[in-house]
């Protein structure tokens, strides 16, 4: 079988999967959601369009767990941050199961060597088969990155294998986000008021990134398609355009994120959203 034909195969397969779930939610009493009416209006009104065969929605969101326990390691990276300049870091990190070859790493480090912005890059390698292995670091970074560049950028960057992603994004110096688009990973990045340039890589992420940026201007970006090699180029002019102070990203991304904030205060939406899907359930339940 051709690699062609595995790859349709693995879509049939993903497909009926993802089609036996979504029919069985017109089952479900109700179901509840990681947003808030704010961001998602009209994804929201739609779900909750009065039909009788559509179970109510309740966006409780941001739903975020923003408590990290970090080893010594992450401890210092935290406090390089503290040392840096406010928004002028860029935090470039992609889940648990983003990774990337060896000549993709090559091209990211180039465009941030050639964007002259100070870096934290959690980089990992790809994983072969990512459902059976997860990625992992790599082991000699000297051997894959462009000669020197470990020594030409420890003024302005570091190149660190996990990282605690929200600790780091609360940090008044980070200014701009390179993500896979994971949605806990945009939800931590508006809650932050961090604006993000996405680059999907698997899974959801491409709707992700196609909303964020086409249809709520929330955030930049990279490359639409997955599977490509991405240019040094193209990523040093993603950074750039993130990195942009005064854009209106960032500007809507502030907004959003105070909005985010609100939501979940007392008379809130999300609050209200929670309270309603509360007293729902002890209907039921009467």
């Amino acid at each position: 079988m051709s690699e062609f034909e595995d790859s349709d195969a693995e879509f049939v397969e993903w497909f009926s999967f993802f089609r036996t779930q979504a029919r069985r939610f017109r089952e479900t009493k109700g179901i509840l959601v990681n947003t808030i009416a704010e961001l998602e209006p009209h994804a929201l009104k739609f779900l909750s369009n009065g039909d009788s065969d559509t179970p109510p929605v309740y966006s409780v969101g941001p739903v975020l767990h923003l408590k990290n326990d970090t080893d010594v390691t992450q401890a210092e990276i935290l406090e390089w941050l503290d040392e840096q300049p406010a928004g002028s870091v860029v935090f470039l990190c992609f889940g648990s199961m983003g990774g990337f070859s060896e000549e993709q790493a090559r091209e990211i480090a180039t465009a941030l060597e050639g964007s002259g912005h100070r870096f934290l890059w959690s980089l990992r390698r790809a994983s072969p088969n990512v459902m059976k292995e997860l990625p992992r670091e790599f082991s000699n970074l000297e051997e894959i990155l462009p000669q020197g560049f470990i020594d030409r950028m420890k003024a302005r960057g570091k190149v660190i294998g996990w990282a605690p992603q929200a600790a780091v994004l609360e940090k008044p110096a980070v200014g701009g986000f390179i993500s896979h688009g994971g949605w806990n990973s945009t939800l931590e990045s508006l809650w932050f008021g961090v604006p993000t340039a996405i680059w999907p890589l698997y899974a959801e992420q491409k709707f992700n990134a196609f909303e964020m940026v086409e249809e709520l201007g929330l955030s930049v970006e990279i490359r639409k398609t997955e599977m490509e090699l991405v240019t040094a180029e193209e990523i040093e002019r993603g950074i750039r355009v993130l990195m942009e102070q005064g854009s209106d990203v960032r500007k809507r991304v502030k907004e959003i994120s105070q909005k985010c904030h609100v939501a979940l205060m007392d008379g809130g939406s999300s609050r209200i959203a929670l309270r309603k899907f509360l007293q729902d359930v002890s209907d039921n339940i009467a």
